[in-house]
């Protein structure tokens, strides 16, 4: 927009020195730099809530496709839970029309989970650290809280 090379930014201070005086210069640059920085700062501002604004628009969109394609997926989801269903209540009218004595015997029966006795791992209980052992080392075998271990190392005669 403004094409300013140093001998013309040389000319103007000249200019600028010349009419307003060494007195009044130093305040005069310092206003002046001021003022820059601030139009700095409002430019800057402006280009980000254009940005801002262009994200804005960006999301929009993705959110818009986003949605489309779950109602894609949801009409899908609807479809194929409707032909299951569909099936399924074939399956039953073909079940309770071929039986001869009209009892309707389930094609499908649950399996039941094989009993697992329970008892204790003994492999587990023959490796553990015996108590001796966790003793001399130092090992806490017992958790206190906060509360209790204040209490107990609470020193008796300050009181």
């Amino acid at each position: 927009m403004f094409d300013l090379d140093v001998s013309k930014l040389a000319v103007i201070g000249a200019v600028a020195l010349v009419v307003i005086g060494p007195e009044k210069m130093p305040r005069v640059a310092r206003t002046m730099g001021t003022l820059f920085g601030k139009a700095q700062r409002y430019i800057s501002d402006v280009k980000a809530e254009v940005n801002r604004t262009m994200e804005m628009e960006d999301l929009k969109k993705m959110k818009e496709s986003m949605d489309s394609a779950m109602t894609d997926v949801q009409s899908s989801v609807l479809n194929a839970t409707t032909q299951l269903n569909q099936g399924i209540a074939d399956l039953g009218q073909d079940a309770t029309s071929s039986d001869n004595n009209n009892s309707f015997l389930p094609y499908w029966q649950p399996q039941q989970p094989e009993y697992k006795h329970p008892r204790k791992n003994w492999r587990l209980k023959r490796s553990a650290m015996p108590h001796w052992y966790k003793a001399r080392q130092g090992v806490r075998t017992k958790a206190l809280s906060g509360a209790a271990r204040v209490a107990r190392f609470r020193p008796t005669g300050l009181g």
